[in-house]
């Protein structure tokens, strides 16, 4: 999940009042809460480290515009929110933030109080009350991201693997060709040990996922070949699987950070001619070719590692191509063919 910067202007005249005329102080903690026992914390700590911060940065927010700026997430009593305190807070999200951040937002709010509920500090009915809130509806908009072509592919493999091939160049064809070939996230990627590849059969073992999860993929024989390339020129030695290769071709087992693999791949885009592209696009072309060989939807859901079809149908970026094709099916009976009008 990407970084999100939250910037939360003064609530209008309403809104103060509702926050005021229950007391901005009746919301702080003025005691530190065991980390067992604090709902922003619980609920945090369940997350997946790549969301954990964006969510936090959320929960400040709410905060801040609860209290005027004076409470942080950390410092908030959370189990002492109700209805209006909540509908306040969404009618103010839904002026100042994109639907989709506040919709994120209201999620990280509902999540709080659950956890405040199950930890016993909110009652049923007060935790019900103050989460029962209208849904900030979503307009259809552009997805993002694009899927790259099998041209495209072609030509930035090209440009990775030249007549002369050092061992930065074999490392990033591995690193291509995983992305590419299982559609992995960056921070899976990365995490991935050697111990975690297995040539007979092409898998690779997901460790630890989103939200922590384990699963297993398997790449096509063509990335195998470029991944066992790869160890050949690092070696076998336990440690991550696609690590730092320094000057003079120096392989380095320490793991790529996650921005790192995005310049490379900007860095290998560019010189390729190619249109922009993100690591997370490999993950969209992934799950759009699967979907167009006809492999079913939930096969694609697992290979992905997503929480439901739903999931993955978003990653779907044949819809433009598939309605083009589909009415090609279709034609128009013509008895006589139409002469050209003359000029």
């Amino acid at each position: 999940m990407g970084e999100l910067v939250f910037r939360i202007s003064v609530p209008d005249k309403k809104v103060r009042e509702t926050f005021s005329s229950r007391g901005t102080n009746d919301l702080q903690l003025f005691e530190p809460v065991p980390a067992n026992l604090h709902p922003a914390l619980v609920y945090l700590n369940g997350l997946s480290e790549g969301s954990r911060p964006t969510m936090h940065h959320a929960l400040d927010a709410i905060a801040g515009l609860l209290t005027d700026k004076k409470c942080s997430a950390m410092t908030l009593d959370w189990s002492k929110l109700r209805y209006p305190h909540t509908v306040a807070v969404r009618s103010e999200l839904k002026k100042q933030f994109a639907p989709a951040t506040a919709k994120k937002m209201l999620c990280a709010l509902r999540r709080v109080l659950k956890e405040a509920y199950k930890l016993g500090l909110m009652s049923l009915e007060d935790y019900v009350r103050a989460t029962t809130l209208e849904p900030i509806d979503m307009p259809t908009t552009k997805p993002r991201g694009r899927a790259l072509s099998l041209e495209e592919i072609a030509t930035l493999m090209d440009e990775v693997l030249g007549e002369k091939s050092c061992a930065i160049d074999v490392r990033d064809a591995a690193l291509i060709a995983i992305l590419r070939g299982s559609g992995l996230r960056r921070n899976e990627v990365i995490n991935l040990k050697v111990k975690d590849f297995e040539k007979s059969t092409g898998a690779l073992e997901i460790q630890f996922g989103k939200r922590g999860s384990y699963r297993k993929v398997y790449l096509p024989s063509d990335a195998i070949s470029l991944v066992e390339a790869w160890l050949d020129v690092r070696g076998r030695k336990p440690g991550p699987l696609i690590c730092h290769v320094r000057k003079g071709g120096i392989v380095e087992l320490r793991p790529l950070s996650p921005d790192a693999v995005l310049k490379i791949l900007r860095s290998r885009g560019n010189r390729a001619g190619l249109s922009q592209f993100s690591p997370h696009d490999f993950r969209r072309t992934f799950c759009s070719d699967l979907l167009d060989a006809g492999v079913d939807i939930a096969t694609v859901q697992k290979l992905a590692g997503h929480s439901s079809p739903a999931v993955t149908s978003k990653y779907d970026r044949r819809e433009e191509e598939t309605k083009r094709k589909a009415v090609q099916k279709l034609s128009i009976p013509l008895r006589r063919s139409i002469d050209n009008p003359k000029s």
